[in-house]
């Protein structure tokens, strides 16, 4: 019974402190400005089944795929088999849904084959990062808490996976000894070639062993759930809601600022009325810090798995240019994260005189991009670094006047000429005469 509340209690304070996380998130998330994404529902569910649930997107690079694949189906599957380990937990029980019978050996059956297929996936991504010299796993943004977080993730996920193996390879030892509750239950094609490494143990080292992986396996799980939201494996649960959000416009479309198309109608027409959406725009040109990004933006930047993919196939990057999409996604999240600091250290919004623009986005990357949407397309979240360059731009332009000057020229030709080509208008058709 004692066993049985400190597990509940480990239970409830990890379950507590993994929500207070997400409403932390949320709440940042909440800080972006308005956007209806809730057209084309049906749409949208196609989109998150085919994208999030699906992997389609993985498949372009079908390596990277095959093994991301396998710690997916891991992740989703395994989980079932925590569920059990949560009743027994709670209820002082010992492999509940042996009952189930054939069903169950099977089931532990393929928990073991992919939880072996899990470690060696990870091993191959740790080898991938660490051994090999690939270029996108090895730039500037990528270094220090960035790279030893993916690396965290994966030996996280590798002594998990060990810890189950050898718990079921402990449990098969007690079991043929017909030791206390420890029933014949499930089939073990795995853990059953792990068992001479314990062959020689006495029963009580053997349930010891096993009972130490049992909380070892649990309360890795918990504190594993509790790190998630820290780090950049925060896609596992934001790809959902992210490629259900996501935009389902052509990729190439880009949306009116509200406050610019209400000036125009109102320079050309006095008389012309406006809609109340265009009333309440904003007074910002643009984005200049992130509070100024719609909020999808800023689950697009929570959502980021810093994979590299957008960078990798970003021309400007591979001309040797500074803007990188990654780091504009992730610039983006250290900054919400700046901004949530500061408000929960002073209890109320309050200006560190810092922003996105200039403090972490320089003019030089925003004005590198070609806005060709390699980045977009390249995604495998269906994230859109393109739009909040896009926006930063917009403010470099409509509130400091700080486009380079080849497009200060092409505005003041479009301004005098109503076109972006240096001569009158009136000679527009010179070309036609012979």
């Amino acid at each position: 019974m004692i066993a049985q509340i400190i597990f509940a209690l480990f239970l409830g304070v990890g379950i507590y402190f993994f929500a207070r996380k997400i409403r932390e998130v949320n709440k940042l998330i909440a800080l972006g400005q308005p956007l209806d994404r809730k057209d084309r529902i049906s749409e949208r569910w196609k989109t998150m089944f085919r994208v999030a649930m699906g992997q389609s997107k993985m498949t372009s690079r079908p390596v990277a795929a095959f093994f991301h694949l396998i710690i997916y189906l891991g992740f989703i599957i395994i989980n079932i088999e925590v569920l059990e380990i949560i009743a027994d937990g709670l209820f002082g029980t010992h492999r509940l849904f042996a009952p189930l019978g054939l069903v169950y050996d099977y089931l532990i059956a393929s928990f073991e084959v992919l939880a072996f297929l899990v470690l060696v996936a990870c091993v191959v991504f740790l080898s991938r990062r660490n051994l090999y010299r690939i270029r996108r796993f090895n730039m500037d943004e990528l270094k220090a808490w960035p790279r030893q977080d993916a690396n965290i993730i994966l030996v996280i996920e590798i002594f998990l996976m060990s810890a189950f193996l050898l718990m079921n390879a402990a449990d098969q030892l007690l079991q043929a000894a017909g030791h206390g509750h420890y029933i014949s239950a499930g089939l073990f094609p795995i853990s059953s070639m792990l068992t001479p490494i314990l062959s020689g143990w006495t029963t009580e080292s053997l349930v010891l062993a096993e009972r130490g992986l049992w909380w070892f396996h649990i309360l890795g799980i918990l504190a594993f759930l509790n790190y998630v939201p820290y780090s950049k494996h925060f896609h596992i649960l934001l790809a959902f809601p992210n490629t259900f959000y996501a935009k389902l416009d052509p990729s190439g479309k880009l949306d009116n600022l509200l406050n610019v198309t209400r000036e125009v109608k109102l320079a050309f027409d006095p008389s012309a009325t406006i809609t109340p959406e265009e009333a309440s725009a904003p007074n910002r040109f643009g984005a200049r810090d992130v509070t100024d990004l719609s909020w999808k933006q800023l689950m697009d930047a929570y959502s980021c798995t810093e994979c590299g993919r957008c960078t990798s196939s970003c021309p400007a990057n591979l001309t040797g240019k500074k803007l990188s999409p990654r780091k504009i996604m992730m610039d983006t999240r250290d900054r919400l994260e700046e901004i949530g600091r500061n408000r929960l250290k002073n209890n109320a919004e309050s200006d560190d005189g810092k922003s996105l623009l200039h403090d972490y986005i320089t003019p030089e990357e925003l004005w590198a991009c070609t806005s060709c949407n390699a980045c977009v397309e390249e995604c495998p979240v269906l994230i859109d670094p393109l739009s909040i360059i896009i926006d930063l731009r917009r403010n470099l332009v409509l509130e400091e006047s700080a486009a380079p000057q080849e497009l200060n020229g092409m505005f003041t030709r479009i301004e005098n000429n109503g076109a972006p080509w240096q001569f009158s208008p009136s000679d527009r058709m010179n070309w036609t005469q012979s």
